[in-house]
């Protein structure tokens, strides 16, 4: 079997697109979210997306082929918020294990009959692992500075048992993704590497930050390149930026770390900037007219697209990325770097 790395020497891979976005256009009610295994759930379940991949599968399974249809390498499974961190707004902690590993065989399993019907594309499935909703570096409480809601080891047990459960579900490669708090992130790369260790495997590991605004800095207010220091003593697959910004905003950012990484850089920038109604409307064909951009820079490997955009946008790219050839770098093929 091919490598991604082996893939990523040879051409720029594609990501898909939102996952929220696509599930939006079912229009599922509560009583879809909760299907007949939780019809006397405690909590309300609606908009609670990752359930879907126990009472929803065919939807999850669809939007995975469509975006593959589209021309995506690489899916990510449906498990933004599969921590028990966050499930515990749904009193669903019990089920992260499930969740995550459903949503891994889901993916894996569409992932498998694309590469079947093109073994010379080859497609991979990212394990997706969200920020949480708590943060370890800031205070909820402005009155209360010193006060976390979380902490590193509580952060390291939930991400442990998210990544152990995407990995039996047969995932290839872990994404630690949307990072506005690098303590966040820190935690979740400890607990993979505890697992690389535990098991004896290796696993590649991209990382994606979020520039939360015009100041350039995550919400933990780190530029560009200090995130990209913070991290660089860890073997990964890439680093780069995901969310908050449309593509346009994203470059200068994509441009400090092209510069200084050895890793691959990935971006998927959302659908432009969100419009008065907080929807995102930028069309595919102005999306791809600025990725054109990062292409034109040699500033990426692996591009795709986050919130508001659909398999139009993606076939839009993945059309334009053909024509390029990928950014060349240096990773050493150190131990959890490969397939």
């Amino acid at each position: 079997m091919q490598t991604i790395h082996k893939e990523l020497s040879k051409r720029i891979l594609v990501l898909d697109g939102a996952m929220g976005t696509m599930l939006q256009d079912y229009k599922f009610t509560e009583e879809n979210f909760r299907g007949e295994r939780f019809k006397n759930w405690e909590t309300a379940l609606q908009g609670n997306n990752d359930v879907l991949s126990l009472t929803q599968p065919q939807a999850i399974s669809a939007i995975h082929a469509k975006y593959f249809e589209a021309g995506a390498d690489i899916v990510e499974t449906n498990t933004f918020s599969s921590t028990t961190i966050a499930m515990a707004d749904y009193a669903m902690e019990e089920l992260v294990y499930e969740l995550n590993y459903a949503s891994a065989k889901i993916a894996k399993k569409v992932a498998l009959e694309f590469t079947k019907e093109n073994p010379n594309k080859p497609r991979f499935v990212a394990g997706a692992m969200g920020p949480t909703n708590k943060t370890a570096s800031m205070s909820p409480d402005v009155n209360d500075p010193g006060y976390r809601a979380i902490n590193f080891e509580e952060l390291r047990i939930a991400y442990k048992q998210q990544a152990e459960a995407l990995l039996d579900g047969g995932v290839d490669i872990l994404l630690v993704e949307t990072i506005f708090d690098t303590l966040n992130a820190k935690a979740a790369l400890f607990a993979i590497d505890e697992i690389r260790e535990e098991r004896n495997i290796t696993v590649p590991v991209m990382v994606s930050g979020t520039i939360t605004d015009a100041s350039g800095r995550t919400l933990s207010g780190q530029t560009a390149e200090a995130f990209l220091i913070s991290i660089s003593h860890i073997p990964l697959l890439s680093v780069g930026f995901n969310c908050a910004l449309g593509a346009d905003q994203l470059t200068p950012h994509l441009e400090a770390i092209s510069a200084k990484s050895e890793f691959a850089i990935s971006a998927y920038p959302n659908a432009g900037l969100p419009n008065a109604f907080g929807e995102y409307d930028e069309s595919p064909e102005k999306m791809a007219t600025q990725i054109k951009t990062y292409l034109d820079k040699s500033l990426i490997n692996i591009i795709g697209g986050c919130c508001g955009t659909t398999p139009e946008h993606i076939k839009a790219i993945a059309t334009l990325v053909e024509k390029y050839e990928p950014r060349k770098y240096s990773t050493p093929l150190a131990k959890g770097t490969s397939v």
